[in-house]
């Protein structure tokens, strides 16, 4: 049962402060005593039976930032401290002085903060921190989305750079942690409850010397419910799916001009191949790529899944006729010109939405680059760009960003399960392809590239959902000033506070990235490596000062090096020479020998004492002997070209030998085993499959992307421990 809580007589704006006390009270939230007086001598009168020393401050609903005015007197010790404190609060009020707050001074050395807020997309926020005067100064808060899980309110707590100050300090015990999560959960409930309350700040909630927190100071502001913007109906989950696989396609402003989207589009989904039936639409009929043009999508003499159109902004809503007739359930609107240019693009698209809607087509886009899905040859985007078939699904606001990524993880073989550029996502959300991709067997990793959410509470529900099944990885555009004005101008965007976002992703499990190849190097790693069971990094390198950068870069990322045990330094010192490092990172100094790079590999992975293996220079160690081969052939007339191609072949087989061991350890022992290549030619790839196998060898170009991409597969794996608890 809900507390017996009214605002009916509250005017919009903040509570006084005893009132919002009396709230928070009722929510399990521990408040100082307290009493109000109307008169300094009932000031004094209150204060005698408290027993002083006592605090004595101006109350009324216009006054805030109390502190600031001089409203707020403290370690008053007889009755005339209280008098002359409450007249000066009574001159530094005026008017607006409704009475005098008396409470009990508080003692204790550390000042906690507790509030809540509502941010526009995402909904109630709660905040937790270091509180006092500085509070805005130093900004050591945590967030997390109401309503909050207790894995929610230990990781808050645990986030806050002055965490110490919750454990033992200075001779004060450490504070009572029931009480603390009591306050968040109150605070939780009342966002939800209580629709009407915008803000609340609890600052400063002080800790006693034995550990219990109490409130004794609190603002609550009250307002009217803002105008909530209409949500994009839900679609069916099913519909994402059959979306990626059509039996037919009509391209609709189809061209036989180069470089235009209507030719660009049908000749890249021709040329890679697509599996079903393409058919051509122009007005003008005619020919057009060796394929009959029809003037219409209802000439079609055969049935049709799907339209990819491209034709001008104004002319698009003229097509939802025809779709309906021709019994089309699905529309890729390349078109730009809508919701991204301003109001004359919003009322067209609104219209345009309204239209499809009631025809039962659905769009996806408009402003989009398109959509790919490799499992059937489907490449109708407008760029030439082929991946291969695999696991990982990317969702990009920017097309030509999607499309960049699409080359990157065709060239460094990562395999993609499907491709769409969401556009200005008229109909179809991130959270829409999120619960589509959940019950999509064939997807492993959703990659995501997002600028705004048109829903921004249901994406951030569907992904703390999806995410304990599947990781997502995510680049947030427009998270400065400059980008979230391009972003406005780029997608019609709405963008949110860089924090609670990030706070939003750690609850969630969204593995959110800074850079574009780090969306990449994620999803490597998520795709083609079993998950680390915790931080601990082995790592073995052909040279130490690469070891000691990478040892810099794990621990700058909360990953943990291990010191060797007795046991495993024997076994080592049996394959290396005495002046081995016997520490972690292993360096193998310089030996060629590749019997011993595997056994060493063999037995960290089977160490307990590590939960990872970071691998460094042992593959594309065959470019320096090449290199060694060719001046030798060119200095030494006795060294034939066929003894070089010789030890190129075995340098070609250990490489082959040492991946292939590599995915095996990983079968057997559940250990993610990352590498960094020396190479860094075309032939380079991130990942190399392995026939037969689960999971494929990872091999980066340098160690801080490996490093980065273990990290987040750690951050990963916690979330998924702790979410469940």
């Amino acid at each position: 049962m809900n507390p017996d809580v009214s605002f009916s007589s509250y005017a919009v704006g903040s509570l006084d402060e005893h009132q919002a006390k009396q709230l928070l009270r009722q929510y399990n939230i521990p408040v100082v005593e307290e009493r109000t007086a109307k008169e300094a001598e009932d000031a004094v009168r209150a204060a005698e039976q408290f027993g002083f020393p006592v605090v004595v401050k101006g109350m009324g609903a216009a006054l805030q930032h109390k502190t600031e005015k001089g409203l707020v007197h403290l370690h008053l010790h007889d009755a005339e401290a209280v008098r002359r404190a409450c007249g000066a609060i009574a001159d530094s009020a005026g008017p607006d002085l409704e009475a005098f707050l008396v409470q009990p001074q508080i003692t204790g050395q550390r000042e906690l903060m507790a509030g809540m807020f509502r941010d526009p997309q995402f909904g109630p926020v709660i905040l937790f921190g270091l509180g006092g005067t500085l509070t805005e100064a130093i900004g050591d808060v945590a967030m997390r989305l109401a309503p909050l899980t207790a894995y929610d309110m230990r990781q808050m707590t645990s986030e806050i750079r002055s965490r110490k100050l919750l454990d033992s300090f200075r001779g004060e015990r450490a504070v009572d942690q029931t009480t603390l999560f009591d306050t968040l959960a109150g605070l939780s409930r009342i966002a939800l409850e209580h629709p009407e309350i915008a803000e609340i700040d609890i600052n400063p909630l002080r800790v006693t010397p034995n550990g219990d927190i109490v409130a004794v100071d609190a603002l609550i502001v009250i307002r009217p419910e803002s105008a909530k913007t209409q949500a994009t109906p839900v679609v069916p989950a099913k519909e994402i799916g059959a979306l990626f696989y059509p039996r037919s396609i009509a391209f609709v402003g189809a061209s036989s001009q180069l470089g235009k989207w209507g030719n660009m589009l049908p000749n890249n989904t021709i040329s890679g191949g697509y599996q079903g039936k393409i058919f051509l639409v122009n007005p003008k009929g005619g020919v057009i790529a060796g394929r009959t043009a029809y003037r219409s999508l209802t000439e079609i003499p055969e049935e049709v899944d799907l339209a990819v159109v491209t034709v001008p902004a104004s002319r698009v809503i003229d097509l939802i006729p025809q779709c309906r007739e021709k019994g089309i359930r699905y529309m890729v609107l390349i078109t730009s010109g809508f919701s991204e240019v301003g109001e004359e693009g919003k009322l067209l698209e609104s219209k345009l939405v309204e239209a499809a809607r009631e025809a039962g087509v659905l769009i996806l886009g408009p402003n989009t680059m398109g959509i790919t899905n490799p499992h059937i040859d489907m490449y109708s985007t407008g760029t030439t760009v082929t991946p291969i078939a695999g696991n990982t699904v990317v969702v990009a606001q920017s097309g030509n960003m999607g499309s960049q990524l699409l080359m990157f993880a065709e060239q460094q073989g990562i395999g993609i399960r499907g491709f769409s550029g969401s556009g200005n996502e008229a109909m179809i959300t991130m959270a829409d392809y999120l619960e589509g991709f959940e019950i999509d067997d064939k997807t492993n990793t959703v990659l995501i590239y997002a600028e705004g959410f048109k829903n921004g509470r249901r994406f951030f529900e569907s992904a703390r959902r999806v995410s304990r099944r599947k990781p997502i990885v995510l680049l947030k555009g427009g998270q400065t000033q400059a980008g979230q004005k391009a972003a406005a101008s780029h997608s019609g965007a709405m963008t949110s506070d860089t924090r609670v976002f990030d706070a939003l992703c750690r609850q969630a499990g969204i593995v959110k990235v800074e850079h574009p190849m780090d969306l990449l190097d994620a999803a490597a790693a998520f795709d083609a490596l079993p998950l680390p069971a915790g931080p601990r990094v082995a790592i073995m390198t052909f040279g130490g000062g690469w070891g000691v950068v990478t040892a810099d870069l794990c621990q700058s990322q909360g990953l943990q090096l291990p010191e060797l045990d007795a046991d495993i330094r024997r076994q080592i010192d049996t394959l290396l020479p005495p002046y081995w490092s016997h520490a972690n990172p292993v360096d193998l100094v310089g030996d060629f020998d590749p019997d011993i790079s595997l056994k060493i590999l063999e037995m960290l992975m089977r160490w307990d004492g590590c939960d990872a293996v970071i691998n460094l220079g042992i593959m594309g160690r065959r470019a320096l002997i090449e290199r060694l081969l060719e001046s030798t052939l060119q200095a030494d007339p006795a060294f034939t070209q066929e003894t070089a191609d010789g030890i190129q072949q075995l340098l070609t087989q250990f490489e082959d030998n040492f991946r292939d061991r590599a995915v095996q350890l990983m079968t057997q022992l559940n250990k993610p085993v990352l590498g960094v290549t020396l190479r860094a030619d075309a032939r380079y790839q991130t990942v190399v499959r392995v026939p037969g196998s689960q999971y494929k060898g990872v091999f980066y170009q340098t160690p801080e992307r490996a490093v980065y991409a273990l990290a987040k597969m750690v951050e990963y794996q916690r979330f998924l421990a702790g979410a469940d608890q």
